[in-house]
């Protein structure tokens, strides 16, 4: 688990291809005597385990799953990267619960200045919006931002001076595609009330509410 604030800004050193998944390497200034075989790094939001590491940099497998659903197939040497290492239990939660599994991947159709802060627009695949609520909490790539406006198929969100000078949001524009991993909670709900993940309408309406005593 993480918590979806960015420790470091990492560089891919190299993407290297075999059979259907790859092995990526990424410089980092995480102190190497810290990283331990088998831990989880954030990678962009994606969460993938340490299979070697020295001379400043660690290297992790990345599964064809994680190619598919993810931006990381798309990164190539030079590449800068959001990187946070997992949640420790005696750790504060600045952010929000992150699992570091990706649900998709989202465009950005705007990017706007709002006085001290930077608004983006985001167009997210059909059936992720569901997901997103006003205020909630959304991870993009990796990063814990707060939902300020949910349409059918996009979200947008207001990011503050320091968000963007510690992280790769600073060079983000429209057109750039980046990783979205949604509220874990709201996929828990919908799965334990049986709603159909293909149907936009939802469930719940008064009178579920009052036949299960909310009203």
């Amino acid at each position: 688990m993480f918590t979806g604030l960015i420790e470091d800004v990492g560089t891919v050193r190299q993407m290297r291809r075999g059979g259907d998944g790859a092995r990526i390497t990424v410089a980092t200034r995480f102190p190497m005597e810290e990283i331990t075989m088998g831990e989880s790094i954030a990678v962009n939001g994606i969460c993938l385990t340490v299979v070697s590491f020295g001379g400043g940099s660690f290297c992790a497998d990345v599964s064809p799953e994680s190619l598919e659903r993810s931006t990381l197939g798309e990164l190539a040497p030079g590449a800068a990267v959001n990187l946070e290492r997992a949640l420790r239990l005696c750790d504060r939660l600045g952010g929000h619960m992150v699992s570091g599994h990706v649900d998709g991947v989202a465009v950005v159709i705007e990017r706007r200045p709002d006085r001290n802060a930077v608004r983006f627009t985001f167009r997210v695949p059909s059936g992720l919006s569901r997901y997103l609520v006003e205020k909630g909490s959304v991870a993009v790539d990796g990063i814990s931002l707060t939902v300020n406006e949910v349409g059918e198929e996009t979200f947008g969100l207001a990011v503050i001076p320091h968000t963007l000078s510690v992280t790769t949001l600073k060079d983000l524009r429209p057109g750039g595609r980046v990783n979205i991993e949604t509220d874990l909670i709201g996929k828990y709900v919908e799965r334990l009330l049986g709603k159909n993940p293909s149907s936009s309408r939802s469930t719940i309406d008064l009178r579920f509410l009052a036949n299960n005593g909310f009203l």
